[in-house]
């Protein structure tokens, strides 16, 4: 067994909501500067049911001040068979 790194969905979701709220921007403002015609992908990340793209959490690193480390929240409990 190899223990891996895997993203905590739900807890990065928290943070993003965090980071968002300390930026004192709402929901339809980051709806608004990624150009999004609603805001649910935007509340599928807070609720750790989807990640933002690559891409998206560029931005979101841009517009929060913050290293796009310190938006995903990582568990480094999983383990894991490698190989076959």
């Amino acid at each position: 067994m190899v223990t891996i790194p895997a993203i905590d969905m739900a807890a990065t979701g928290r943070n993003i909501t965090k980071l968002r709220q300390d930026a004192g921007l709402s929901v339809k403002d980051l709806q608004m500067l990624f150009g999004f015609t609603t805001p649910q992908a935007i509340y599928k990340w807070q609720h750790g049911t989807a990640m933002p793209t690559i891409d998206n959490l560029v931005v979101l690193a841009v517009v929060f001040d913050v290293p796009i480390d310190d938006i995903i929240i990582v568990d480094n409990g999983v383990q894991a068979q490698v190989g076959a």
